[in-house]
């Protein structure tokens, strides 16, 4: 291996040479020249060899810098997700079921942004300008100052924003994007990440906002390599069941703001119409009281929100009893059962167990526990819950109730909504709760024996 060649700099001009002389050709210094190391040791194609950058400036951790700036769509909801408004050279990435109403939900952003003052571009990979503009006017959008596009050669694009130099643009969808330097097909790994990563840089160099549509895969997980993930700022997944007029934009990754944030919407003839209270409209379908219902109160993001959850345990015809779950965990309702029968004698043997949460809404917080284990024990027993009472709280593997975080929050989103009694673990911090009466167990025997009269 060759070595690489020595460069000689002078400390008092920084005037770089091949050779060591006495005095600086530059500056006329005398013994101010000394060897220099070079920046990458290796082959001069696979490292960075000896050529130096520039130095990047320091900051101390004590210094303070202003928040940035957030421009407000006017949608309380999506302004909620993305942590207070958009963030000018942001980078976000939105993705959803086929259908959902990703590009519904994007040109009512595009427009409210728009309407605020934004210079807003709208390019589509997937439709032509036409069926953008057919859906705008079926939306009301018609009049709003968004300009549209229908391209998928990515150096066009990127050129089309140089000269334009909106402050957001909207690329739908980034799977659709090719770049003529890459030898692979549109919707390929390398596309994907090659048109990612032009478009988060450009957006980071020229102070605008990019938001990119994403497709999934048939695990609900975004299409493409989990790079991108990385690579942007925010990102959003639209959910909600295809035949159910209730979706939900939740935040797994914000760097400006909270994650796992929700955004509740129902879809309208005229698109999708804001829902303020989530909560009232998750209970407004149910129905009188009965075996197998339970209301919870739980935590989204900042936000409390109480849905019902549905239990339905029968005799099974099979030798391999169903556990069969829409909205929650089906392992950890394996885990549940086990618990209940191996710390509380209730067995679920012989018996198709099916649970289901009311309104589309999908639960991941251990919160849930005591819920479940309430709805699957008032189906198999037959027997109701008093009609104004919520339910939440973790069980661990002993049967013990553990308590939850904003057990205080919980409780008052359920005393607004006119329930009257909770039940709760105890040791939790349920500040003022007056008005509602409020029900701690220390584990999951004790509930058992309380509620249902059994232990």
């Amino acid at each position: 291996m060759a070595k690489a060649s020595a460069s000689f700099v002078c400390a008092t001009c920084g005037n770089a040479t091949t050779k060591w002389s006495g005095r600086c050709e530059a500056c006329g210094a005398w013994n101010t020249i000394s060897e220099e190391a070079p920046l990458s040791v290796g082959p001069a194609k696979k490292t960075l060899g000896g050529m130096r950058g520039r130095p990047v400036p320091l900051t101390a951790l004590s210094s303070t810098e202003a928040a940035p700036p957030r421009t407000a769509s006017g949608l309380s909801e999506l302004d909620r997700v993305l942590g207070g408004g958009l963030v000018p050279s942001s980078a976000i990435l939105v993705g959803g079921d086929p259908g959902i109403g990703k590009s519904t939900l994007l040109l009512q952003a595009a427009a409210s942004f728009a309407n605020a003052g934004l210079g807003v571009i709208y390019a589509s990979g997937e439709e032509a300008s036409a069926q953008v503009r057919m859906r705008a006017q079926r939306l009301g959008l018609a009049d709003a100052p968004v300009r549209l596009a229908a391209e998928t050669n990515l150096r066009n694009i990127l050129t089309t924003l140089e000269q334009e130099r909106p402050q957001l643009a909207i690329i739908d969808s980034i799977q659709t994007m090719w770049a003529d330097n890459v030898d692979s097909a549109p919707g390929s790994v390398s596309q994907v990440r090659a048109a990612a990563h032009e478009l988060t840089t450009f957006a980071k160099r020229s102070n605008m906002s990019v938001i990119l549509v994403g497709h999934v895969t048939k695990d609900g997980q975004i299409a493409g390599p989990r790079v991108i993930e990385h690579m942007v700022d925010t990102v959003l997944y639209f959910e909600g069941e295809r035949g159910h007029q209730f979706r939900i934009l939740r935040a797994v990754k914000n760097r400006f703001g909270p994650a796992d944030e929700i955004g509740v919407f129902e879809m309208t003839g005229t698109g999708l119409a804001e829902v303020t209270n989530p909560s009232a409209l998750f209970l407004s379908e149910r129905g009188k009281p009965s075996p197998g219902s339970v209301v919870f109160a739980g935590i989204e993001g900042t936000r409390p929100v109480l849905c019902e959850l549905q239990a339905l345990v029968a005799p099974s015809p099979h030798s391999q009893p169903r556990r069969a779950v829409v909205g929650w965990d089906g392992s950890r309702l394996a885990m549940i059962l086990a618990v209940l029968e191996a710390r509380c004698g209730i067995p679920f043997a012989g018996l198709d167990v099916y649970l289901n949460v009311a309104g589309g809404m999908k639960i991941s917080e251990p919160a849930a526990d005591l819920a479940v284990a309430a709805a699957l024990l008032s189906a198999r027993e037959d027997v109701s819950l008093p009609p104004e009472t919520v339910v939440f709280g973790e069980i661990s593997l002993s049967g013990a109730l553990r308590p939850v975080s904003q057990t205080e929050n919980r409780l008052k989103e359920a005393q607004k909504l006119g329930f009257t009694s909770a039940i709760a673990p105890a040791g939790g911090k349920a500040g003022n709760a007056s008005g509602l009466t409020l029900t701690q167990m220390g584990d999951l025997t004790a509930f058992v024996g309380d509620v249902f009269g059994a232990g």
